[in-house]
C-alpha cells in the first residue's frame, strides 16, 4: 500500500513524498532510517499516479518541460547534485502537477532506482525521445548537457508551434465567424422569410424556392443537423486516433492537398532531424536513434521509412547514406548531405542545420497557406450569402413590379 508522508529534515526543512510500506510503522521506520521527522503519515487512495499529476494543476505542458529542463541543466552546470536540484526545485514550483512529480523523482531517487524511471512512468507527457534522452544523459553521466540540449529543441518546438497557431489564428476565426452567420441565415432569418412569402400566396421563381426549402428545413432540423455534425465529427476524430487503417486514408488524402502536402511533408522532415540530432548528440546508437525517431515522427510514411532505414538498411551492413537512398521520401538534398556528413564523421551537426531549414521552410509555407486561405474563404462565404441575398431580392423585386 502506498502512504503519503510529510516530514522535518534535520536542517529544518519539510520534505514529502510517497512511500510502498505495508502498514504505518514500516513508512516511521523508513523515514527515521532517512534522518526525517515525521510530521503526518497518510494512505493514498488507490488511483494512479498519472491521474494524480493533472488533478487540479493540470498536466505537465510543453512549456513547464522547457522549464524544468533549464532549470535543472542550469543547477547540475554549477555543481549542485541531482537531488538537491530536485529538492530546490520542489521549493520553487507552484504548479501543482510539476510539483507532484518533482517529489516523486525525489522520492525513487532516494530509494536508489534509476532518474530516468520517473519520466518513463509517463509517457503520455514526456515523448519518448524526451526519456530515452535522459536514460542516456543519465548513463554516460551527462544530464547537464543532455537538459541543456533538452531545452533548445523542446523551445524549438514551442516556436515552431507557436508560429503554427498564431498563423492560422485568422483563417480558423475567419471560417467559424462565417460558420455561425450562416446558421444563424439559414436556421433562424431564412424560414422566416420564406414564411412571409408562401403566407402571401406569392410563388417565387423556382431558383428562390429551393434557397427557401433549405431554410425551411433548416428552420425544422437544424438543431438536429447540427447536433450530427458535431457528432460525426467526433466520431471522426475518435475514429482517427484509435483506427490505423482510417488515419492512413486521412492522411493521405489530405497529403494530396497541393499547399498542405507541402506543409506536411516539411514538418516531417524539420522533426525528423530535430530528434535524429539530439538523439545522436545525447550518445544514442544510431539504430536505436532512428526507431525512437520513427515513434516520435508522426508521420507514417516517415515513420515506415525510417523503420526500414534501420532494420532492412543498417542492421544489414548498409552505410547511412546507402540506407537513406534507397528512400524516396527524403528529398534528394537530405540524402546527399547525410550521406556526406557519415563520411566527415559530424552528421548531427548537418541534421540540426537541416532542422533550422525546414523551420524556416514551414513559416514561409505557412504564410503562402494564409494568403491563399484568406481570399478564398471570403470568396466562398461571400457567394453562399450572395446567392441566399438574391434569393431574397428576386421575388421582393418581381412583388413590386406587379403594382
Amino acid at each position: 500500500m502506498q502512504y503519503h508522508y510529510i516530514a522535518s529534515q534535520p536542517d529544518g526543512k519539510v520534505s514529502e513524498g510517497d512511500v510502498d510500506a505495508k502498514d504505518v510503522a514500516e513508512v516511521l521506520t523508513y523515514l527515521t532510517s532517512h534522518g526525517l521527522r515525521p510530521v503526518s503519515v497518510k494512505p493514498i487512495a488507490q488511483i494512479s499516479k498519472k491521474k494524480r499529476l493533472g488533478l487540479f494543476g493540470g498536466t505537465i505542458n510543453l512549456t513547464d518541460q522547457i522549464f524544468l529542463s533549464k532549470y535543472l541543466a542550469l543547477m547540475l552546470k554549477i555543481g549542485t547534485s541531482l537531488l538537491q536540484a530536485i529538492n530546490i526545485l520542489v521549493e520553487d514550483f507552484q504548479k501543482s502537477s510539476v510539483r507532484a512529480f518533482l517529489v516523486e523523482i525525489r522520492s525513487n531517487l532516494e530509494k536508489g532506482r534509476p532518474f530516468h524511471t520517473t519520466f518513463a512512468k509517463y509517457p503520455k507527457i514526456f515523448s519518448q525521445v524526451y526519456i530515452n534522452l535522459v536514460k542516456a544523459g543519465e548513463a554516460s553521466g551527462n544530464l547537464e548537457n543532455v537538459f541543456e540540449n533538452l531545452t533548445a529543441s523542446l523551445s524549438k518546438e514551442k516556436m515552431l508551434k507557436d508560429q503554427m497557431r498564431s498563423a492560422l489564428v485568422y483563417p480558423i476565426l475567419l471560417l467559424v465567424t462565417s460558420a455561425l452567420i450562416l446558421v444563424f441565415l439559414v436556421t433562424f432569418a431564412l424560414p422566416k422569410i420564406a414564411g412571409v412569402f408562401l403566407e402571401s400566396g406569392f410563388e417565387p421563381p423556382l431558383f428562390s424556392r429551393v434557397v427557401f426549402s433549405i431554410g425551411l428545413f433548416f428552420g425544422k432540423f437544424g438543431i438536429l443537423v447540427i447536433a450530427a455534425v458535431f457528432g460525426g465529427a467526433i466520431a471522426l476524430v475518435a475514429a482517427y486516433r484509435s483506427l490505423l487503417l482510417f488515419k492512413k486514408f486521412v492522411t493521405s488524402v489530405i497529403s494530396e492537398i497541393p499547399v498542405i502536402k507541402d506543409i506536411i511533408r516539411k514538418i516531417a522532415l524539420q522533426r525528423f532531424a530535430a530528434t535524429l540530432a539530439s538523439l545522436i548528440k545525447a550518445g544514442v546508437p544510431l539504430t536505436n536513434a532512428l526507431e525512437i525517431t520513427a515513434d516520435a515522427a508522426g508521420n507514417i510514411e516517415l515513420k515506415q521509412a525510417l523503420l526500414r532505414i534501420s532494420r532492412e538498411g543498417l542492421m544489414k551492413g548498409l552505410t547511412v547514406g546507402d540506407a537513406f537512398k534507397r528512400e524516396p521520401f527524403f528529398p534528394r538534398t537530405v540524402v546527399n548531405l547525410v550521406a556526406i556528413s557519415e563520411k566527415a564523421g559530424h552528421i548531427e551537426e548537418v541534421l540540426e542545420t537541416l532542422a533550422d531549414f525546414y523551420t524556416s521552410e514551414i513559416d514561409s509555407s505557412l504564410k503562402t497557406l494564409v494568403s491563399f486561405l484568406e481570399p478564398a474563404l471570403l470568396l466562398v462565404i461571400g457567394f453562399i450569402i450572395g446567392l441566399i441575398a438574391l434569393a431574397i431580392i428576386v421575388p421582393i423585386y418581381q412583388l413590386t413590379t406587379q403594382f
